[in-house]
């Protein structure tokens, strides 16, 4: 695929969604192909279904027009998953993909499956909102569209310090910043403003961290009763898994949170070449080689020890 327009060829609907709980770089992403796609292509039908996002997001073009729970059942010419490494990461939308005349992926997960009929995955690119600036071309990148695409660039590179980020990653962001965009508040009320609750949850998981494997491992646990306490919800605990990383001598950082089945989401983060895109397939998860998350069943201990177990093996 060379452009975007390539595959929105002889469509009249569109529909489009990225993976479930959606981060910056999905959010950014989605947005950014729905608004591509009612400015240039005005006689399509189009449609964004992702669950509900951090309010944060809330500032971008049309983000008020996201559809956040499924519909009757129809059938899209073309469905385009993004930020999304397989089918079941589409959540309740999985089947409005399966079912449509033809489908897309665009993606930089080193996990991704190509489940689509046309694929666009590079694993090495910071985020899939510097691939949809390859796909589109500066020429056809409005100021409204770079808002969301910078958005994804800032939160996938940690704001462009994160070894994901080369060489072409700042000049296209340095291309969308020349688009009159307000940069430094994007970075600073998305990525870096929290809430009073969400610093007092991060405050508790640093309180709960411990280190594992002779100090090269910081794991944290935030309970479902922690979270009720602060009021937090799961989209309130970004930001946690890397400050763990950051402790000085620590290999890998891993975060779990409890669901409210009891079941539990783990973040991990590596400051060295360990690979956890690998360890987070060995329990049905995935992502990129240093940032990679999955699910686990409880109890807690059995967990906590089996994701220990994995690591030692990769160390």
């Amino acid at each position: 695929m060379k452009h975007l327009d390539e595959i929105l060829e002889n469509v009249n609907t569109v529909g489009i969604s990225g993976h479930v709980r959606p981060d910056g770089d999905c959010v950014g992403s989605t947005l950014a192909v729905y608004n591509y796609i009612r400015t240039y292509y005005p006689a399509v039908s189009v449609q964004l279904y992702l669950e509900p996002i951090p309010t944060i997001f809330q500032f971008l073009k049309n983000a008020d027009r996201m559809k956040h729970e499924r519909e009757d059942n129809q059938q899209f010419d073309l469905y385009i998953a993004l930020d999304c490494g397989d089918l079941n990461r589409l959540g309740d939308f999985a089947d409005y993909f399966t079912n449509a005349k033809r489908t897309a992926c665009i993606d930089h997960h080193i996990s991704n499956s190509s489940f689509a009929d046309v694929n666009y995955i590079d694993p090495d690119a910071s985020s899939t909102c510097e691939l949809l600036c390859r796909l589109m071309g500066e020429e056809k990148i409005t100021k409204e569209i770079a808002e969301c695409l910078y958005t994804g660039m800032v939160h996938d590179t940690g704001v462009f310090q994160y070894t994901c980020t080369s060489r072409e990653t700042m000049n296209l962001g340095g291309m969308l910043m020349e688009k009159g965009i307000d940069y430094t508040k994007i970075v600073d009320e998305t990525f870096y403003q929290k809430t009073f609750a969400q610093n007092k949850i991060l405050g508790q998981a640093l309180l709960n961290s411990r280190l594992y494997l002779d100090g090269q491992v910081n794991l944290s646990v935030i309970s479902l009763a922690e979270m009720k306490q602060y009021d937090c919800l799961p989209k309130h605990l970004d930001g946690i898994v890397q400050q763990l990383r950051v402790t000085k001598g620590v290999r890998v950082a891993v975060f779990l949170y409890e669901n409210e089945d009891h079941t539990y989401k783990v973040s991990t983060r590596a400051n060295d070449d360990t690979d956890l895109a690998a360890l987070a397939l060995t329990f049905q998860g995935g992502g990129h080689k240093k940032a990679a998350g999955f699910s686990i069943d409880g109890p807690l201990d059995d967990a906590i020890n089996r994701i220990l177990e994995e690591l030692e093996k990769s160390f």
